[in-house]
Formats: C-alpha cells, structure tokens, sequence
C-alpha cells in the first residue's frame, strides 16, 4: 500500500489505543485523504487514559482534537464524519 501525499493541515491530534478497531478506522480515514496528523498513544487501562479525559471530558478512544478549528470530538462514526465532509474537503 503506498503512502498517500499529505497536505499541510496542522494542528490534528488523534488519541489512540493500538489494536483498537475504531481507532483504525480513524487512522485510515485520515491517511487515506492525505492529512497531516499526530497520534497520541492511550494507556490500555481505561483508568489511566487521563490525557484523553482532560482534552475530551471522557476515557473512551477515538478521539481527535482540530486545534486549527477549535474541534474536539470523540466516536469514530461522528469522527469519519468530520474527516470526510471538513477536512478532506479542505485538503
């Protein structure tokens, strides 16, 4: 599978747990259009996820965190959402 070109949108954060689907899902998404993106790795233990806790008021992952736009969202389907109809639109 070849790398997709990356456009220059800056300021995307994904909160991840590896090996989790949606987090994937999401990943994907986001590699699949070419944006530019950082990933933050969750601890496994939900308990200790107080990173994702303090930006998106919850433990559960996915989250992405649009610092450009002022956008934090958590639940991969809303996330895709985003991805397709904002960011990939933009790029």
């Amino acid at each position: 599978m070849g790398a997709a070109p990356h456009h220059s949108t800056m300021g995307i954060t994904l909160y991840a747990l590896e090996g989790c689907p949606y987090c994937e899902k999401v990943h994907d998404a986001l590699q699949e259009h070419g944006i530019d993106y950082e990933t933050e790795w969750t601890a496994a233990l939900h308990s200790e996820r107080n990173e994702v806790k303090r930006v998106s008021g919850s433990r559960t992952v996915p989250v992405i965190v649009d610092e450009e736009r002022g956008v934090t969202m958590s639940e991969s389907a809303n996330i895709l959402d985003y991805v397709e109809k904002t960011l990939a639109a933009e790029s």
